[in-house]
């Protein structure tokens, strides 16, 4: 609708800068991380039925392994501290720092104000996919989950078991909370599994047949206390739909891994972020009560 200026392919041209370069982000060390895996035993395990979602905890030093048990399944992951709800997975800052998709190395880092690792991957028997000839890639942090408003938004219909659902469910019968509370706790997942990307001539975002088989699995390390829910996507392997009963889906299973107090080496659980969180009031009252001392005044601090 607008017309193209004479340098429209001048400005199009211009090289793009990364806005968080890795190698400012602190490493974790993958190697000592799976020499501590190899250590760990079998704790626990969580199944999550089919369209339907499950809460699960792990402790810091912990890891915790999300499996396909029978076939192709997508998962939406949240994940919160153990200990306090206010902070969770914060795919937004996680997408900046790592990109669109996740793999081995990445992180899953908390929200403002802690933002803090939560999780680390360890482990991604998808590592080879990588990026598919329709830009399309595994493990997304750009999708949020299905939920029912959008669902009633665009059909009218009620339907209880999208993925927004499926979690608060999971989280109110983990915690007590009322199902209308607990859902104020659900936020933007880590989807599993799920290949996703962005169609390149109108940028939207697509779905297609997940490249997972039954045994493939994610493992992480939890670097701090965790509290997890996932759900096991209507979709099934998203390759048409991801709200309706007519996929066929299947089971996730999610377990739980520690050693007897072997943790990595050099390893210890992050501290939330040290920013002081003044955010600049401090600056601004010093500001104000300059600019309101008289002239006078000026002359005599400067003394």
């Amino acid at each position: 609708m607008s017309g193209k200026p004479d340098d429209a392919e001048v400005r199009r041209s211009v090289k793009p800068v990364i806005v968080y370069g890795s190698d400012a982000l602190q490493t974790p060390d993958i190697a000592a991380y799976r020499i501590a895996r190899t250590a760990a035993e079998k704790i626990g395990e969580r199944i999550v039925a089919p369209r339907d979602g499950g809460a699960f905890r792990v402790a810091a030093g912990q890891f915790f392994r999300i499996s396909c048990m029978e076939g192709t399944q997508v998962g939406d992951l949240n994940l919160w501290s153990a200990n306090n709800l206010s902070e969770h997975f914060y795919s937004g800052k996680t997408r900046a720092l790592h990109g669109t998709h996740l793999d081995t190395g990445d992180r899953l880092w908390s929200c403002l104000p802690y933002l803090r690792p939560m999780a680390t991957i360890v482990h991604d028997t998808l590592d080879w996919y990588g990026f598919d000839m329709f830009g399309g890639g595994v493990h997304d942090v750009i999708g949020t989950r299905c939920d029912p408003y959008t669902q009633h938004l665009l059909s009218g219909n009620e339907y209880h078991h999208c993925c927004h659902s499926n979690l608060a469910r999971a989280l109110a019968n983990e915690t007590g909370l009322p199902v209308q509370q607990a859902e104020l706790h659900v936020h933007d997942v880590l989807n599993v599994f799920m290949c996703t990307g962005f169609t390149r001539d109108t940028g939207q975002y697509f779905m297609k047949a997940s490249p997972a088989r039954r045994g493939d699995y994610i493992e992480f390390l939890a670097e701090i206390d965790l509290l997890g829910a996932l759900s096991a996507c209507p979709g099934g392997d998203c390759s048409s739909t991801h709200s309706s009963d007519e996929a066929t889906c299947h089971p996730l299973l999610v377990e739980v891994f520690a050693s007897a107090g072997e943790s990595p080496e050099n390893w210890s659980p992050p501290l939330p972020n040290g920013y002081s969180r003044g955010h600049g009031i401090q600056e601004n009252a010093a500001s104000s009560a300059t600019s309101t001392m008289s002239p006078k005044d000026l002359s005599r601090s400067s003394e």
